[in-house]
């Protein structure tokens, strides 16, 4: 049986520091996982099996029991999204034009776990540059959804979520610019926390749309969110963008009690298509929590329908600008046969972006051209800061707002060819980036045997109430328990 046997970690923890197991030992059942089932998944793209055996026998005592001042996270094997640097680790982002590159320096929130004595078991699959709901734009091989092998896991974390769903790890990282840590969990049935931007240091993290990433964690429950979310927030020097702010103790904000939390619906979010078994997961979770004691009322986001159109203009043109270091000069691979620079520049960005990546550098690029800004980028700026005042109006009336994470569970491998019904999928997750507002996707409930994701959002900086939400109702549904049979035993 797996040493893991789909404990959290504060139950893994307890293991370890009871001495029935050792930090070897669930490395050794972690990677035992990925080299019995990761071939049919494909949630990894690097392994660090030699690196993940050193740190976790470094970090035992004589007794291979950490040190309990080192916490809960000592001892514990993670993923980390390949967008995520990690010193001396290949990190590709998924493309082609940085096979090879190997960072010099590791990403804050990778850093702050591993000082805790949490050990990198290796990178995760995503779509290239995390550009793409499903996974299917991995610059190397797609990544399966463990509930269905024939079903996408989402993206772009989709290798970070399928990694924890499927077992391999108890927790593992991501990254969110429009969706891309709730959609995935929700699509695999495991948690997935969206901080509100600038809790989480960005350093580290390969840059999509600068104004959009946060780093957060997935997980198989709300506790483990919120003890992953204590070792990763906090202010760093590194990275402008970092707020100075307290650091609460997430713990203790889970409660269990909602009694009069005033949680919000927003109509806006019903009006648009979605699966009824969708609909009818989310009015049950809704039901749950006004027997808990909330109190539940509908309200208005009047701009939500300009979100996507807003997003799909400032997220491509800040990975226009981003992207362009990526030249074949600096780093990653380099077309040789050129007769010119230019000539290098142009084969080597051809052959090293994949199709949806030059889609979005086209549309950025336009989007930021003199002549179309103002039309274009500023004008979804604006649209942005009517976006983001909805949310200040609702929040003056509520404590958190509630939605389906995805208007659909897990959909097959090519079954959203279409880019705009690609992106469709982010429908209720893109308005919380433009925002800067924190987010959890929780499993509530099955469709046709495929998980169902509970949305909730909470104000900025407020992930205690956040937390204490999901919680309660994580608690009192059930559904955290639910594991994929796909893969047999691993889990």
């Amino acid at each position: 049986m797996s040493a893991m046997r789909g404990l959290g970690i504060r139950a893994l923890h307890h293991e370890l520091a009871e001495g029935r197991l050792t930090a070897s030992d669930l490395i050794q059942d972690s990677l035992a996982a990925i080299e019995t089932a990761d071939g049919r998944v494909g949630a990894f793209l690097h392994v660090t099996r030699e690196r993940a055996l050193t740190q976790a026998s470094a970090g035992e005592g004589v007794s291979g029991v950490p040190a309990p001042a080192r916490g809960l996270l000592a001892g514990i094997p993670f993923a980390a999204k390949d967008n995520l640097c990690v010193e001396g680790v290949p990190t590709t982002c998924a493309s082609r034009i940085l096979e090879g590159y190997v960072p010099p320096h590791t990403a804050t929130a990778v850093r702050r776990i591993e000082t805790a004595g949490g050990v990198l078991i290796g990178k995760a699959n995503l779509d290239e540059f995390a550009m793409g709901s499903s996974t299917e734009n991995s610059g190397f091989h797609p990544t399966h959804n463990p509930w269905d092998l024939t079903r996408v896991p989402g993206g772009s974390s989709g290798g970070s979520a399928a990694a924890v769903a499927a077992g391999f790890v108890p927790y593992a990282l991501g990254s969110d610019t429009g969706g891309s840590i709730r959609q995935p969990a929700a699509f695999c049935g495991v948690v997935g926390l969206k901080p509100t931007y600038g809790l989480v240091s960005r350093f580290g993290l390969v840059a999509f749309a600068s104004s959009l990433d946060q780093i957060g964690p997935l997980t198989r429950s709300v506790e483990d969110a919120a003890i992953v979310l204590q070792g990763i927030a906090g202010w760093d020097e590194l990275d402008s963008t970092s707020v100075q702010v307290d650091i609460p103790d997430y713990l203790a904000s889970l409660t269990g009690d909602v009694a009069g939390l005033r949680v919000g619906v927003p109509a806006e979010y019903f009006e648009t298509d979605m699966d009824q078994g969708v609909r009818d997961r989310v009015m049950e979770a809704l039901d749950t929590l006004r027997r808990l004691g909330a109190e539940v009322r509908t309200i208005r986001l009047p701009h939500t329908r300009y979100a996507l159109s807003a997003y799909y203009l400032i997220a491509p043109a800040e990975a226009s600008s981003n992207l362009a270091r990526y030249d074949g000069v600096r780093f990653g691979v380099r077309a040789n046969d050129a007769p010119n620079l230019l000539a290098m520049y142009e084969r080597t960005r051809s052959a090293g972006f994949g199709p949806e990546v030059k889609r979005r550098i086209l549309i950025g690029t336009y989007a930021l051209s003199s002549g179309y800004y103002d039309a274009y980028y500023k004008r979804a700026q604006q649209v942005r800061t009517l976006i983001r005042q909805d949310f200040q109006t609702a929040f003056a009336e509520v404590d958190v707002i509630v939605s389906p994470t995805t208007p659909t569970p897990a959909f097959r491998f090519g079954e959203k060819a279409d880019p705009l019904t690609m992106y469709l999928n982010d429908i209720y997750t893109i308005p919380v980036n433009l925002a800067g507002l924190p987010a959890i996707s929780v499993p509530c409930g099955l469709q046709d045997g495929l998980p169902v994701g509970l949305q909730l959002i909470g104000r900025p900086f407020d992930e205690p109430t956040l937390l204490r939400a999901a919680h309660a109702y994580e608690q009192a549904a059930g559904f955290s328990g639910l594991r994929p049979t796909a893969l047999g035993e691993v889990q």
